[in-house]
């Protein structure tokens, strides 16, 4: 923890308010740890049970983890807005950042111009009908039944509204490991609980998929194509297999995130309806801008009330300026053959660097999506030393549970030039035999 930093309180709210403070403030940075509890119940005066029910608070608010004897830390992106930038290190001048997960601005369409005919009113509001069939009928095309959907400010924001709707805190969700960081740390905040379920090439295990059911989990979080950080995308046989697990869990809630969307070459092979109680999340961020907070939310009858009713007595609906502009997007020609020449891109590049890394005897996967993902011996020493090579790349700990340690490297900014120099960073980062020191 930050010398010039000690939580004060005599009460577990008073204790556990000045913590948030530290890390609003920046005082306490990511990752810093914390007093052990009796450490600081002696210096506070107060009871050990008063400070474990403050870190409790913490933790269930996602502000803190705890990690067994290695105690309680802050989360690497607690739900805190900060008064300076702490969560993301700036990147220094002169490397080349491959850790944020972005796409790539150079292959975004340009957003058309748009404006409703009439002003909308309170009660105009709401999923338009043209952009609506439009849904229907994409997502047809790739299996999914869309009959009964709405529409939520990205796919973030649809997972966060179903899992508010069907779980309390405490709750158990099984998440794929390693996963998305944004859907670790909205679990957090949620106060569930997370169980790790296996990733490979295909997708989710089926072995793990059956130890996290057995675990006792109520909900179940999949990435179908464009696996972020791995690149995986959940192939037909593998959703057979899973779909025969989840047979026997009708009331299980079945979320399915298809973040990429036009982006992802590989076929749709989806999960949708293997459960009663299921929804099927598609946004529009990743072939069309990240500023389009939009995401189609397709499901059974009764989830996709909830979150519609819920979403209709606080923001209300999905802005109808934002629907005509991705039903104007989706009906143009031109910008859909953007969107194949940016997926087709990324493939090339994606591809290039996992066959560069081979080459250098360096496994990696990355089979769909935007990333790829490299295991390493040592997060640190990797992530040193690339960027002292002048690479950024985002840590493994933002994505893992209990998965072996990696790098993820976002391809977006990387020209067909940069590929081998790159490869070759990895493979010595790889095989440093010590962690060299950070340059100034």
């Amino acid at each position: 923890m930050a010398a010039q930093y000690q939580p004060t309180g005599t009460t577990a709210a008073g204790i556990s308010a000045s913590i948030e403070a530290g890390v609003r403030g920046g005082d306490l940075l990511p990752g810093a740890p914390l007093p052990a509890v009796r450490a600081l119940a002696a210096d506070l005066g107060v009871s050990p049970a008063t400070v474990a029910s403050a870190y409790r608070t913490l933790r269930q608010r996602g502000v803190v983890e705890t990690a067994g004897r290695g105690g309680t830390r802050i989360r690497p992106r607690p739900p805190v807005a900060t008064t300076r930038s702490a969560l993301r290190p700036a990147v220094p001048a002169g490397v080349l950042d491959l850790s944020a997960g972005d796409p790539d601005r150079r292959l975004l369409p340009p957003l058309p111009t748009v404006a409703p005919a009439d002003p909308l009113g309170y009660a105009d509001g709401g999923v338009l009908p043209e952009l609506a069939d439009l849904a229907r009928a994409r997502l047809a095309a790739d299996g999914v039944d869309a009959t009964t959907l709405t529409l939520t400010n990205g796919a973030l924001d649809g997972i966060d509204r179903l899992l508010a709707a069907h779980l309390r805190p405490g709750d158990r969700v099984g998440v794929e490991d390693p996963g998305w960081a944004n859907l670790l740390d909205l679990v957090a905040a949620l106060g569930l609980e997370p169980v790790p379920v296996p990733v490979d090439g295909d997708g989710p295990t089926v072995a793990g998929l059956r130890r996290a059911l057995a675990a006792g989990i109520r909900a179940l979080v999949v990435t179908t194509r464009a696996h972020n950080p791995t690149g995986a995308a959940v192939t037909t046989a593998r959703a057979a297999a899973l779909r025969d697990v989840l047979a026997g869990h009708p009331d299980l809630l079945l979320v399915e995130d298809d973040h990429a969307g036009e982006l992802a070459s590989v076929a749709l092979a989806p999960l949708a309806g293997a459960t009663r109680t299921w929804a099927f999340l598609r946004s529009v961020s990743k072939p069309y801008g990240p500023d389009l907070r939009l995401a189609v939310l397709a499901g059974d009858e009764a989830t996709v009330a909830r979150v519609a009713g819920r979403m209709r007595i606080g923001a209300g609906w999905v802005s109808t300026l934002l629907q005509r502009t991705v039903a104007r997007l989706w009906r143009d020609p031109a910008t859909g053959r953007r969107i194949v020449a940016a997926r087709n891109s990324y493939d090339r590049r994606r591809a290039a660097l996992v066959t560069a890394l081979a080459a250098r005897g360096v496994p990696a996967t990355g089979h769909t999506g935007i990333n790829v993902w490299v295991p390493v011996p040592d997060e640190t020493r990797a992530v040193t030393t690339l960027r002292d090579s002048g690479y950024a790349v985002a840590p493994g700990s933002l994505f893992r549970l209990a998965s072996p340690p990696g790098v993820r490297i976002t391809v977006t900014p990387l020209d067909d030039a940069d590929v081998p120099g790159l490869a070759a960073a990895v493979a010595a980062a790889v095989d440093s035999p010590t962690p060299p020191a950070f340059s100034a």
